[in-house]
């Protein structure tokens, strides 16, 4: 076995046929089927399932597909790390974040990038925190944005802010509607929020829970735009941080009250991997990362009150 014949397996499975990943590859086909058929008869067991329309992986084809990927993650890791050891201006970083933050960082971090590493490519790979993560630990992302993330043998865990969440309501019919709520008050309201081990259910969960209380469910909904839409008909609260409601387009046609006494936040981090080292131009990503997330999600923070001051 060798990387050439992971790679050529690789493609097979994610094209799903031998004629378009011999395209793809710009090798014969004849030449592709013989190197994968060496592999199934190294592994002793078929890594396909051939038919008429092309190919579906086997089980075990399944599992040896997320070998594969990262063990090709690591061997281009490190040829770029070795390639870059000078200056770490260059090279190629797969960052994870939580879908309600892409809207919001994910341009602002490509054009810091084009700036201030222009010679570096960025990818993005977006899902739940706790998912997020599970990518982290196998090499498939090399870093991640997280909500209450916590470090541990397997994470290096670096606070960025703390995110606060509200009280999305649909919108006001009359002048009576209070302006905040109390933690314990949001006990009472019928939640459209995610399932879980999603961040926002957790820490939901785990405050009320602080001071004896139950959340209340109305339905269990990932997408943000589908919660702020349901709440805007009626259908029940949200309680989401002011950047995922403002990625919704219906963001303007629902309240947004703050939950009070005590303020409910949760902790977003800057994750990465104890196992893997820190070249310098993962170094220098990080940091623009940091900086960059900073900047753009402590806009949309609220601004703590003034103090009055005695003339």
């Amino acid at each position: 076995m060798d990387l050439k014949q992971l790679e050529y397996f690789r493609h097979v499975a994610e094209l799903g046929s031998f004629t378009n990943a011999a395209a793809f590859l710009s090798v014969g086909q004849p030449t592709l089927s013989r190197q994968i058929a060496d592999l199934e008869i190294e592994f002793g067991q078929d890594l396909f399932d051939r038919n008429g329309r092309g190919v579906v992986l086997t089980q075990a084809g399944s599992q040896l597909l997320e070998h594969t990927r990262g063990i090709l993650m690591q061997v281009g890791r490190a040829r770029q790390e070795l390639e870059t050891t000078r200056s770490g201006d260059a090279g190629h970083i797969t960052l994870g974040l939580p879908s309600s933050l892409g809207n919001v960082v994910t341009v602002p971090l490509v054009k810091a990038f084009a700036k201030a590493l222009p010679k570096s490519r960025l990818a993005f790979s977006e899902g739940l925190s706790a998912y997020i993560l599970e990518r982290l630990s196998v090499g498939r992302i090399d870093c991640a944005l997280a909500y209450n993330a916590t470090g541990s043998d397997d994470f290096d865990v670096a606070p960025l802010l703390e995110d606060q969440l509200f009280l999305i309501a649909p919108a006001a019919r009359s002048k009576k509607s209070p302006a905040s709520i109390s933690l314990a008050e949001l006990a009472d309201y019928p939640l459209v929020i995610p399932g879980r081990p999603h961040a926002n259910r957790m820490t939901v969960e785990h405050a009320l829970s602080g001071i004896g209380k139950k959340i209340q469910i109305a339905h269990e909904v990932e997408c943000i735009a589908a919660i702020v839409d349901l709440v805007r008909q009626g259908h029940g609260f949200g309680v989401l941080s002011l950047n995922a409601v403002k990625s919704s387009p219906w963001a303007a046609q629902v309240q947004i009250k703050p939950i009070l006494s005590p303020t409910l936040t949760f902790p977003l981090s800057l994750v990465t991997s104890t196992r893997r080292p820190k070249s310098a131009f993962m170094r220098k990503a990080l940091s623009l990362i940091s900086k960059v997330v900073r900047e753009e999600i402590g806009q949309n923070l609220p601004k703590p009150p003034r103090r009055r001051t005695r003339t």
